[in-house]
């Protein structure tokens, strides 16, 4: 499919636009590339063009962010319990993201700030109300696995590079800087090979796993503050 060619200006006046206009050409630069300036000059316009439907690039960023985020969309097996469930949950958030460069910073930024942000946070509440949690204790469960998530995704998004080629060169440093420590060398030695998508596996299991025994379906989401250490 051809893409649609940029608007440009003509007899002297300002090309017309529109916001779905805006939104097509910022989802096709991605939220890493995204300014208005690039928008601005894919449509052929001016900067002050787009200002006349977005509020700067916050208001920029939300629109073409919650464009991608409309996309997302969780799969729930009912037989899944609880475990499985965030598991699985966490897994595709983190997929997702890793492909959507740039949205794990808008995530973790602010987060819902738009319709596409509601309907997430609010299907994964009904998820987990199937499985007996309370509204309260289901935003408790699922903003947590999330935050988690994201957060590991944002890391592995900044590692990348690292371990792809681009700055191969800064990572063999550490591994030499580590090897001059006998503890640290013997350590990481002693340590299996484990990939990113088996790490970020093991450390969302042992979280979850937590929280569940921390949280379950029927405790007063109160109760499992107190526990954690809220203090009132």
């Amino acid at each position: 499919m051809t893409a649609n060619p940029p608007r440009r200006k003509t007899g002297g006046r300002q090309a017309q636009i529109t916001l779905a206009d805006i939104e097509r050409e910022g989802v096709r630069l991605g939220l890493t590339n995204l300014t208005v300036n690039g928008v601005a000059t894919a449509l052929g316009v001016s900067p002050t063009a787009l200002y006349r439907h977005v509020d700067g690039k916050l208001g920029l960023e939300a629109l073409v962010g919650e464009a991608v985020l409309r996309e997302l969309h969780i799969a729930d097996d009912p037989e899944d319990g609880v475990e499985a469930h965030l598991l699985s949950f966490a897994q595709q958030v983190h997929t997702f993201v890793l492909d959507h460069p740039g949205l794990a910073a808008y995530m973790q930024s602010l987060f819902p700030r738009g319709e596409s942000g509601l309907r997430l946070q609010r299907e994964a509440i009904e998820a987990l109300g199937r499985r007996g949690y309370s509204p309260a204790g289901a935003v408790l469960m699922s903003g947590t696995v999330a935050s988690l998530a994201i957060n590991l995704t944002a890391a592995e998004e900044r590692h990348r590079p690292y371990f792809e080629g681009a700055h191969r060169r800064e990572l063999e440093k550490v591994y030499a800087l580590l090897a001059t420590d006998e503890l640290l060398l013997a350590a990481h030695q002693e340590l299996p090979q484990i990939d990113s998508e088996a790490y970020f596996r093991m450390v969302m299991t042992g979280c979850i796993r937590g929280l569940v025994t921390a949280a379950p379906p029927n405790r007063p989401v109160i109760e499992v503050l107190d526990d954690l250490g809220l203090e009132r």
